[in-house]
């Protein structure tokens, strides 16, 4: 690190937890946030803020008025703009000494694998059932720590399923693919403008104690926040020995 560095990330550094050495790791991080929207806003500003050196934001939306109540990535003069051109250019204005790429589009497919092999962590930060099983196979197929969140009216979730350890429930087994779940939208339903920031944030955190290595994450476990009532609870949760995506994984030599 040089002098700016040092001096700009110094309140991490006085963090015995985090130190040189960690936030060292946080530079050299390569972490993936797909979703752009109410949670990727806080998650990827605290992800950049935080030191981390390369933040991949991924999205196929354009900046809508209606986001502008929740996803503060974005302003009124991103309206009609793609949102991974404006989130990118909000998280260089708060932090030009990283490195924030962008696509521009769907992950899905060949993108997919090859964007979640190079990161990680990935922030799975969408919207729909579709996306976040897709994500969770790619994650287990190369083995990537995946923090999970969702918001819809007050009520909010986050988990992280460390996919490297054999033992780490993953996405599916909490929500097996084809579950007969409704699926609600924020459209549709509304969602509380702060509930996105304190899941979006909870991500953040997550991923930053996966990549230093400190603290305990939330690794099985299902942490549930009611925002009408502001009451947190925290439900354990195990991989399923029969899961069709996640079973059988062994640990590397």
């Amino acid at each position: 690190m040089n002098d700016e560095q040092l001096l700009r990330y110094s309140r991490h550094i006085l963090l015995p937890e985090i130190g040189v050495e960690g936030q060292d790791r946080l530079l050299r991080a390569r972490v993936l946030v797909i979703g752009a929207g109410g949670l990727g806003s806080p998650a990827s500003m605290y992800l950049a803020a935080a030191g981390v050196g390369t933040v991949v934001l991924c999205d196929d939306d354009t900046v809508d008025l209606t986001n502008l109540q929740r996803q503060i990535l974005h302003t009124a003069e991103s309206v009609g703009r793609p949102k991974v051109v404006s989130g990118r250019e909000t998280l260089l204005r708060l932090n030009p000494g990283i490195r924030v790429e962008t696509v521009a589009g769907r992950l899905a497919g060949d993108l997919l694998d090859e964007q979640v092999a190079q990161a990680d962590v990935v922030l799975d930060c969408s919207d729909n059932f579709p996306t976040r099983h897709a994500i969770n196979r790619a994650c287990v197929k190369y083995r990537k720590p995946l923090v999970s969140g969702a918001a819809i009216r007050f009520d909010g979730q986050v988990s992280v399923f460390d996919l490297r350890e054999p033992s780490s429930a993953c996405y599916h087994c909490l929500f097996p693919e084809g579950l007969d779940v409704e699926e609600v939208r924020c459209a549709v339903m509304g969602v509380f403008a702060p509930l996105t920031g304190l899941i979006g944030t909870t991500q953040a955190a997550e991923a930053l104690k996966l990549i230093v290595g400190c603290g305990t994450s939330l690794d099985g476990r299902l942490l549930l926040l009611d925002g009408l009532g502001m009451e947190w609870r925290s439900i354990s949760l195990s991989a399923d020995p029969g899961c069709p995506v996640c079973a059988g994984r062994e640990c590397d030599d």
